[in-house]
């Protein structure tokens, strides 16, 4: 069997990042630019330290996306119970206010942090990205976002995922979106 080493993959996603070749990064993302580092979900967590470990945070900006879930339960706590009875058709308009209208929820929470990374100049790397699973937000709502788009480092996001023939399925369990991201296997 064999193994990919997750600091391995890491260093040389970091490498890829820090390379002076970012035209690379957009060519391979059809224009976009960010990185999906996937991982097998069993092997997450070995990703997650290998990134604490390797990655330095004078340079990049790890954002945890369970942190910011429970940071966004925090925050609505009081309307969740009235938002779940109201929108049981539609539950994932609790964490992504449908288009036009206004509100509180968990994808502007992940794009507020990725935008402060990249103000503070840092390279911004999404961990624990299952959190998404169920929530009606892909990976296309951050990667498509202009912050991300016009940045001049690119986002690395985290994925577990596992390949089925040709097809790249998040969490083994729903087919992913490659498009706007390069991937990294």
């Amino acid at each position: 069997m064999n193994l990919v080493n997750p600091e391995n993959m890491v260093l040389n996603t970091m490498r890829l990042v820090e390379s002076d070749e970012k035209s690379h990064i957009r060519l391979s993302a059809n224009g976009g630019n960010s990185i999906l580092l996937v991982c097998k979900p069993d092997r997450e967590i070995d990703y997650i330290r290998a990134i604490r470990k390797l990655m330095p945070e004078d340079k990049y900006q790890i954002i945890d996306l369970s942190d910011l879930l429970c940071q966004f339960v925090e925050q609505n706590k009081s309307n969740l119970e009235e938002m779940f009875n109201l929108l049981q058709g539609s539950l994932h308009q609790i964490f992504k206010t449908p288009a036009g209208e206004e509100g509180s929820d968990y994808l502007g929470l992940i794009l507020q942090a990725i935008d402060s990374s990249l103000k503070a100049d840092k390279i911004p790397v999404l961990i624990n990205t299952g959190t998404l699973y169920g929530s009606g937000i892909g990976s296309i709502h951050i990667v498509e976002n202009d912050s991300v788009m016009r940045a001049k480092s690119p986002l690395i996001i985290l994925y577990p995922a596992t390949w089925v023939q040709d097809m790249l399925m998040f969490l083994g369990k729903r087919p992913a979106s490659k498009y706007r991201c390069m991937v990294v296997k």
